[in-house]
């Protein structure tokens, strides 16, 4: 079998050699392939690399493929040794010799470089629409959620009394950094390689700026090496996915507590529910489980990504190969996770209990500070409190007014009303804040955001 790079070799790769080198990862990148040999060509014609018959050729060959890729009929031989290959071999198929003259001035380097390039600023695209639609099905079942109190949690004990939407106004938060994550790696991202070649340019008069141009890219590489040794873009590409996950896998946790019998906040659809082989009451929550699992496999990838490239000498080295399928597994399992756990929180009933009235102590002791008494002096008279009224069986809600002044003469008749949930969070004030006006902001600015191109 010919090979791109077979000209001083006096034969042919072995099995062995051929299953361990060839990746057909890359095949995923077919339309980002044509795209860039597209634009090479365009630029080669223009430097007068090309005479316009070939350029002519050439054009329209590669446009034949890419309808060939667009309908799904483009066919991959076991022989090709990657896309770039696949393509070439085509074009010859289409055109003839005259094929031989798309690699002029460029190799499989700068090539491969500019096809993730090309890829990953679509993928980028993709994935932002994703989170923004998933940030949303957490703003709606926030305002579904409308001023139910629930318990928040610190070291998973009842802390104080939130909305149950600020809670999950915290996630579509979340979705919102992870969105301005992947809006920000694209200008990393859009950046042409082209041009550069295997490392050091080319002796042909090539325009690489006439090629970033065809390929709406912000502009060109500054240095050749750089351009085919960097995968920094890649890593910080596969790191607002990972981070992505981990928010993900998150709300997927708590999820997984939620539709516990000991929880109880919600039942989800059983469409998006799985039961047991051999238990006929069990629902499982499979969605949030995987989630929760292809997160940990995420942070993987991305770590296997960042060691990828700590040893390596400039400049290109075949170890770069692996890179796709690893950024590639990442990418995969953050659109399919998006998807899921959007139509999982869709389909939610959320039915949560509330409070424990414990969750109100912190409002006693803010309303003793209030009347001058310093905050850890405060903090100790509810704490004493809390342990009288436990000491006989009694809860913060069932606390008298004498109860209140017998730890600290300061608490007025009117504050045993403080321990009631709702009006804890009526009464709270901060910006930003669990509180109902806060939820109403939150949910009327998310909204903005989130409908901005």
């Amino acid at each position: 079998m010919t090979k791109m790079w077979g000209g001083r070799f006096s034969e042919g790769p072995d099995e062995v050699l051929w299953r361990f080198t060839v990746d057909h990862s890359d095949r995923r990148l077919l339309a980002e392939d044509i795209a860039g040999s597209l634009a090479h060509v365009a630029m080669l014609g223009g430097a007068g690399l090309l005479d316009p018959g070939e350029a002519a050729a050439l054009t329209g060959g590669l446009e034949a493929i890419s309808e060939e890729a667009a309908q799904g009929v483009f066919v991959f031989f076991e022989e090709d040794e990657d896309v770039h290959s696949a393509v070439e071999r085509r074009l010859g198929e289409l055109v003839g010799e005259a094929a031989g003259k798309l690699h002029t001035g460029r190799s499989r380097n700068d090539q491969a470089a500019l096809d993730l390039r090309l890829h990953l600023l679509r993928t980028a695209e993709e994935r932002t629409a994703g989170l923004a639609e998933f940030a949303l099905a957490m703003v709606g079942a926030a305002e579904k959620a409308g001023r139910t109190v629930v318990p928040g949690y610190t070291h998973l004990q009842q802390a104080q009394a939130v909305p149950f939407a600020h809670h999950l106004l915290a996630y579509a938060v979340m979705a919102w950094r992870d969105i301005q994550r992947f809006r920000g790696v694209r200008e990393r991202l859009a950046v042409s390689p082209l041009g550069a070649g295997a490392l050091g340019g080319s002796s042909l008069p090539i325009d690489p700026d006439r090629s970033a141009e065809l390929l709406e890219l912000d502009g060109r590489f500054v240095n050749s090496m750089d351009a085919v040794a960097a995968r920094d873009h890649v890593a910080e590409y596969a790191f607002a996915c990972t981070q992505a996950m981990v928010h993900l896998s998150r709300l997927a946790e708590e999820c997984v507590l939620w539709a516990t019998a000991e929880f109880g906040w919600a039942t989800f659809s059983d469409a998006l529910t799985t039961g047991s082989s051999a238990m006929p009451h069990k629902k499982n929550p499979d969605i949030a489980e995987l989630t929760r699992g292809r997160a940990a496999m995420a942070i993987g990838s991305l770590t296997g990504l960042m060691s990828l490239q700590k040893g390596l000498p400039m400049t290109y080295n075949r170890d770069l190969q692996e890179d796709k399928a690893a950024v590639f597994a990442l990418d995969d399992a953050l659109a399919g996770s998006l998807e899921a756990m959007t139509a999982l929180i869709g389909s939610a009933d959320f039915h949560p209990p509330p409070p424990d009235p414990s969750v109100t102590a912190l409002d006693l002791a803010e309303a003793l500070v209030e009347r001058g008494v310093p905050f850890r002096a405060a903090h100790h008279a509810v704490g004493r409190l809390l342990s009288a009224l436990a000491a006989e069986g009694r809860t913060l809600a069932e606390a008298a007014p004498a109860d209140l002044e017998e730890v600290d003469p300061r608490f007025r008749p009117e504050d045993p009303a403080l321990t009631d949930p709702v009006e804890s969070v009526r009464r709270r004030r901060s910006k930003g804040g669990a509180n109902f006006t806060s939820v109403e902001e939150q949910i009327e600015y998310l909204r903005e955001l989130l409908a901005a191109p």
